[in-house]
C-alpha cells in the first residue's frame, strides 16, 4: 500500500524526534521515553501528523542493544521497540498515516564498534519486535557503512515482505564513505531488494541536493531524502540549527526535481519544516524521467615513485636495521641529529621516532622527521598515535607526512594520557590502530576518511606494533593476523630480553610472510632495567638481565658495558632468526645503538663468508 501510493504521488515524512526532546531538556535515552513517557512521544507523531506528515516513524532509532546498552537498557529492547510501534500506530489510526519501524545503523568510521554478525544478531532482535505490529515498512537509516546496510537489508529481506526503506549517510555530497559514488551505492541497495533507498542525516538541504544531481532514477525503487534541517552550530554549549522552514520547503521541490518521492527531515527539523515540505510538494506528482549529466571524473593521480625500497620489502629478503631515537622534550636539538647523523653514518635503514610516548609532549617527531629527511638525508620513520588525533587531526597530519615526503608509519594506539605529564588530558581514539591502519591504506588509494577523492594516492608503508611479551603468544598472533587482514605491511615488536622468548615469536609467527623486527634495547643501569620491567607497559626482563645489572651497582661503565652485552646475546639469537632488527635507543645513548649496529653488520659479514645467512622467512 505504501509502494502504491509512491507510484502515484509525492509523499512527505514526519521529521527529527531527537530534536524536539532535546528542545524540551531530555537529554538522556530518546527511546527510554517509549515506556516512561508515552505520551511526550504520542504528541510529537501527532504534531507531525498535523503538519501534513504522511509517514511517521517510531522513536527506535538507537533501539538495539548496542546503544541501549550505554543507559544500561539493554535488557529492555522488546518492552521498548514494541512500545514505540504501539505508540506510532495509535498515533496514527485516525488520519491513516503510514507508520514504519526504525532501525539506526550501528558502525559509524569504527568498524570495531561491532561485527557484522553481531549488528544482524541486533537488528533480527528489533526488527522481530518491530514487526510484531505490522508497521507498513522498515525505515534503515543513518547507515555510514555501506557493508553493515547491505548486510541489514539482505537479512530483513529473509524476515519480512514489507517494504524497506534504506538510507545511507554521506560526509560529503555525492560520495559514501568508502569512496563509492551514492549514484552507485543507491543502485546497489535497489539490487538487494531494497524498495525505497535514498540519503539522510549529516547534511543539509544545500548539498543533500547537489548530491542526487548525479543520481539516476533507480529503475524499480523509489527515491527518498531526510536532509538536516542546515549544518549544525554549537550556541552557549547547545547544539542549534539554523534553518528557516521556508527554505526547507523550497528545497524540497529542488529534490523533487532530482527524481525524489518521499521527502522528510532529519536533525534540526520540526513540524514547521514538515508543514513547510507539504505545502510546497503535497499537490504535485513525481517526476518520472531525469537526465543526469555526466561529469568530468575526477582523476586520482598515482603516487610518486619511492626513492627507497619499501622497508617491508627490503626485510623479507635482506638484513634490515630500523632505529629508535626520540625526539627531545625540550627545544635544544642539537644532540638529536648529533646522533641521527651517526646512527646513519652506520648505515642504518630508518630512523624511527615515537609519537609523545609515555603520553608526554616531545618535538613533533613530523617535524624532526622532515629536518633530518631534508637536511641529513635520513630516512625517518613516524609513529602516529590514536590518542593525541581525533579523525580530523589525523587525515590532516598524515597528509601533511605525505606532503612532506615521509611515507613509513608506524600506527600505535599510544599510552593513555593520565600516564604522561598531563594526566587531566584528554584522549582521543577516535579509531583503533588497526582502524587506522585501514584508514591509511585508504589513503593509499586516494580516497579521504570520509570517502572523498584526494586527487593523488599517497604511498605509506605501514606497520603495526607488536607485543609479544605474554603468556600466552599464540593469542598476540592472532592479533597480528588481523592486523595483516587490516593491511599491516610489516611488524615492530617490543624489545624482549630472552633468547628463549626469540625463538618463542619465531614458532609462533613462522607462518606469517609479513616480515617482523625484533626488538633489542640495551639496558644502562639497574634503575633503568627495575623501571622497564616494573613499569612500562609491554616490556618484561628476565630475572638473568635484572640480576647482571644488579651486579653493577652504581657503577656506570660496568652497567653500560653489560647492557651492551646483554644485548649482544639476543641478537646472537634474533639474527639468526629475523632479518628485521629494531633497536631501541636508550636516553639518546646513540654511542651503545652505533656499537650494536657495528656488531649486527659483523655477524652478517662473518655467516656471509661461511656462506650462510638468515634462515627464516621474516
Amino acid at each position: 500500500m505504501l509502494l502504491d501510493e509512491l507510484n502515484k504521488r509525492m509523499l512527505t515524512a514526519d521529521g527529527a524526534m531527537g530534536t524536539l526532546l532535546y528542545s524540551y531538556g531530555i537529554e538522556y535515552c530518546n527511546e527510554e521515553l517509549n515506556i516512561q513517557r508515552p505520551e511526550v512521544i504520542e504528541k510529537i507523531h501527532r504534531d507531525y501528523i498535523a503538519a501534513g506528515a504522511d509517514i511517521i516513524q517510531t522513536n527506535t532509532y538507537g533501539a538495539n542493544a548496542h546503544k541501549l546498552a550505554r543507559y544500561g537498557l539493554e535488557g529492555q529492547v522488546e518492552s521498548i521497540n514494541k512500545a514505540a510501534i504501539a505508540i506510532a500506530n495509535k498515533a496514527a489510526k485516525d488520519g491513516g498515516q503510514f507508520v514504519v519501524g526504525t532501525i539506526g545503523g550501528i558502525r559509524g568510521i569504527r568498524k570495531s564498534d561491532a561485527t557484522l554478525d553481531e549488528i544482524i544478531a541486533m537488528v533480527d532482535q528489533q526488527a522481530q519486535h518491530l514487526l510484531s505490529g505490522d508497521p507498513d515498512g522498515l525505515l534503515l537509516e543513518t547507515y555510514y557503512d555501506f557493508e553493515e546496510l547491505a548486510a541489514t537489508i539482505s537479512h530483513l529481506k529473509t524476515l519480512t515482505d514489507a517494504p524497506l526503506i534504506a538510507q545511507l549517510s554521506m560526509h560529503e555530497p555525492g560520495v559514501l564513505q568508502n569512496g563509492m559514488s551514492l549514484n552507485e551505492g543507491l543502485h546497489r541497495l535497489e539490487a538487494l531488494g531494497a524498495e525505497i533507498v535514498g540519503v539522510n542525516c549529516r547534511l543539509g538541504p544545500h548539498h543533500t541536493i547537489q548530491a542526487f544531481e548525479g543520481v539516476e532514477l533507480p529503475k524499480k525503487a523509489f527515491l527518498s531524502a531526510y536532509p538536516n534541517a542546515s549544518l549544525l552550530d554549537i550556541e552557549d554549549g547547545r547544539i542549534v540549527y539554523e534553518s528557516d522552514a521556508d527554505y526547507f520547503g523550497r528545497a524540497a521541490l529542488l529534490l523533487r526535481e532530482e527524481g525524489v518521492r518521499l521527502i522528510g527531515g532529519c536533525c534540526g527539523t520540526t513540524p514547521k519544516h514538515i508543514e513547510a515540505v507539504k505545502k510546497r510538494i503535497g499537490h504535485l506528482q513525481p517526476i518520472t524521467e531525469k537526465k543526469v549529466e555526466e561529469k568530468k571524473p575526477i582523476v586520482i593521480r598515482e603516487a610518486e615513485a619511492l626513492k627507497d625500497k619499501p622497508l617491508h620489502e627490503k626485510a623479507k629478503t635482506e638484513r634490515t636495521i630500523i632505529v629508535e631515537l626520540d625526539t627531545p622534550r625540550h627545544l635544544d636539538i642539537d644532540k638529536f641529529l648529533e646522533g641521527s647523523k651517526a646512527l646513519d653514518a652506520e648505515g642504518i635503514d630508518a630512523l624511527t621516532m615515537a609519537d609523545n610516548s609515555l603520553a608526554s609532549p616531545r618535538i613533533s617527531n613530523m617535524a624532526m622527521g622532515s629536518i633530518i629527511k631534508h637536511k641529513q638525508d635520513v630516512r625517518p620513520l613516524a609513529h602516529i598515535t590514536c590518542r593525541d588525533r581525533n579523525l580530523i587531526g589525523l587525515q590532516s597530519h598524515l597528509m601533511g607526512l605525505d606532503a612532506l615526503g615521509i611515507h613509513d608509519i608506524l600506527a600505535v594506539t599510544g599510552d593513555p594520557t593520565k600516564v604522561g605529564d598531563f594526566p587531566g588530558a584528554t584522549s582521543v581514539y577516535d579509531v583503533s590502530s588497526m582502524e587506522l591502519i585501514q584508514l591509511i591504506k585508504q589513503l593509499n588509494e586516494g580516497i579521504s576518511f570520509s570517502g572523498k577523492p584526494l586527487r593523488k594516492k599517497a604511498n605509506f608503508s605501514v606497520a603495526a606494533a607488536f607485543n609479544p611479551n605474554v603468556r600466552v603468544v599464540e593469542r598476540a598472533v592472532q592479533r597480528l593476523e588481523k592486523k595483516i587482514e587490516a593491511g599491516a605491511d610489516y611488524f615492530i615488536s617490543q624489545p624482549v630480553y630472552t633468547k628463549e622468548k626469540i625463538i618463542e615469536i619465531y614458532e609462533a609467527t613462522k607462518h606469517l610472510e609479513t616480515p617482523i623486527f625484533l626488538g633489542v634495547m640495551p639496558l644502562t643501569s639497574i634503575r633503568s632495567a627495575d623501571f622497564l620491567h616494573n613499569e612500562v607497559p609491554g616490556i618484561k626482563l628476565s630475572e638473568d638481565a635484572l640480576d647482571r645489572m644488579r651486579a653493577c651497582g652504581e657503577d656506570k661503565d660496568k652497567a653500560t658495558a653489560e647492557g651492551i652485552q646483554i644485548a649482544k646475546e639476543l641478537i646472537d639469537t634474533a639474527a639468526e632468526l629475523f632479518h628485521g632488527i629494531y633497536l631501541i635507543t636508550p636516553f639518546v645513548r646513540y654511542d651503545m645503538t652505533v656499537e650494536l649496529i657495528r656488531y649486527i653488520r659483523q655477524l652478517d659479514i662473518e655467516k656471509a663468508s661461511d656462506g650462510q645467512y638468515v634462515k627464516t622467512s621474516h
